[in-house]
Order: C-alpha cells, then sequence, then structure tokens
C-alpha cells in the first residue's frame, strides 16, 4: 500500500509506534475477537503503513479502508460484504 498521507505533520515524540500498536491490540474488543478502527491519518503519522500491514499479517487479522477509518476484523473470520 502507497503511503496515503505523506504528507501528514509527524508525530508528537511522546507517541511511540510500538506502544501505539500494543495498546490498540490490547483493547477488550482486539482481544475478544472484535472489531476496532481508527483514523488512517494516525495509522500513518504514528506506524506507517509497512509496519501496521506486517503487524496484521503477523496476527493473521484484516483490515479495511472506509470514510478515513482503519477498521480492523481481530480475528481470521471469513468477511462477507452484506451489499
Amino acid at each position: 500500500m502507497d503511503d496515503l498521507f505523506s504528507i501528514a505533520p509527524p508525530y508528537p515524540p511522546s507517541l511511540d509506534a510500538e506502544a501505539w500498536l500494543l495498546h490498540l491490540f490490547s483493547s477488550r474488543a482486539a482481544r475478544e475477537g472484535g472489531v476496532v478502527r481508527r483514523k488512517t491519518r494516525d495509522v500513518e503519522r504514528i506506524v506507517g503503513w509497512p509496519r501496521f500491514r506486517a503487524e496484521l499479517r503477523r496476527r493473521g487479522y484484516r483490515a479495511f479502508l472506509n470514510g478515513g477509518q482503519v477498521v480492523v476484523f481481530c480475528n481470521a473470520a471469513p468477511i462477507r460484504p452484506l451489499e
């Protein structure tokens, strides 16, 4: 995936990419195999697409972009569109 927001301002030094990922995937929804979402801008600024995608692959999760959000399905179940 290309850098969708390459001109996004750098993140504050207090935000560590690994801590951000740990926080995201430690959420109750993620732990229970649910769905979590984050702004695409935050993923790009804090973690970057290559690192984020690597973490998704490592965990076996899938994610989709929609309306400025990244929607992560925190399980390996098939995803079927309704319409």
